[in-house]
């Protein structure tokens, strides 16, 4: 099916472009899966409100950044695909809010959902913070960092967020502190909403959020964060098509030790593979198909749990319509 493109978005009063059965693969890092029924680049944030305000209210709407930690079935989306990278890229110094809401006197960062965290790991260190380092080695924006928890390096995304901004469903723009949700390994859920966690990306998403950084030495900053991209170039497998961690890692294990001492390293289906590199990675080797990817993933988890007992859990987020 070719990919179609409105031509004239102002006709309904939108000003972003609007295209129709465009395939997946080309937004997702892992370059398979289906085609959407529509993909949207809002112009902006008052854009953005305004397709929202747009939709029929049981229009399935997806919203992604880099499409990382992200797999679309071969059978397409049916719905609205948002493109947010680069349309909320929002980056810029501010005071910081104290616990009341009150204004405090250290400086935050903040940082539309849009943003690549590498880049907000660069922003913070030429502006003398330290603290955003580990955002260089998450292969994604701040929107899906803060939806999932995102981390590495031994910090985690919410440990240094003082404050989000929401789009509702209904296309309210709502200011919400962390007391508002439930926050764990890999699980942001809110508090005060019918379905939990499956509210966030279905019926609110972020576009926003204040992040408290430590005042330091920006040079310092930015050595480690050199240290970083190299030892993540030396460990992970960024030369292929790949979505990151697969798995989270369980309570006192690493999801990559279990999966190589399985003896599963360069397993295969289709096109997809366990990477040599490291064990949670799945790369697409060429052609891998949505499915190829998913029935890796299934087989990794059930021969993981044949061997050890442990049942791996999906980091990554699959959806859509199977052939």
């Amino acid at each position: 099916m070719a990919e179609i493109l409105t031509l004239d978005p102002q006709s309904s009063g939108l000003r972003g472009v609007d295209r129709r059965a465009v395939p997946m693969a080309k937004h997702v890092s892992w370059r398979a899966g289906g085609v959407a029924d529509r993909v949207y680049t809002p112009a902006d944030l008052d854009d953005l409100i305004a397709f929202v305000r747009s939709l029929a209210p049981d229009e399935p709407v997806l919203m992604i950044g880099l499409g990382s930690n992200l797999l679309v079935r071969d059978g397409g989306f049916r719905g609205s695909v948002v493109l947010l990278h680069g349309v909320l890229g929002a980056l810029g110094v501010e005071a910081c809010a104290g616990a009341s809401g009150t204004p405090g006197s250290a400086p935050c960062i903040r940082v539309g959902a849009g943003v690549a965290c590498p880049k907000v790991a660069r922003f913070a260190a030429i502006h003398g913070f330290e603290g955003a380092e580990f955002l260089a080695g998450i292969p994604g924006t701040i929107g899906g960092a803060l939806t999932m928890n995102a981390g590495c390096y031994g910090t985690q995304t919410w440990e240094r967020v003082s404050g989000v901004t929401m789009l509702e469903r209904s296309g309210v723009l709502v200011e919400r502190t962390i007391e508002a949700f439930d926050i764990g390994y890999r699980h942001v859920a809110l508090r005060d909403a019918q379905g939990g966690a499956a509210a966030l990306g279905e019926r609110a998403w972020f576009v926003a959020a204040v992040m408290k950084f430590d005042i330091g030495d920006g040079e310092r900053s930015r050595t480690r964060i050199r240290e970083l991209l190299a030892r993540r170039i030396a460990t992970q497998p960024l030369q292929q098509p790949n979505a990151g961690s697969v798995f989270r890692n369980p309570p006192g294990d690493y999801a990559a030790r279990l999966i190589e001492a399985c003896g599963l390293k360069g397993c295969r289906r289709g096109g997809a593979e366990v990477s040599m590199k490291h064990a949670n990675f799945i790369v697409n080797r060429g052609g891998a198909s949505a499915a190829d990817i998913e029935a890796l993933i299934d087989s990794v988890q059930a021969c993981v749990r044949g061997q050890t007992g442990i049942e791996l859990v999906r980091e990554v987020r699959i959806v859509g319509d199977r052939i």
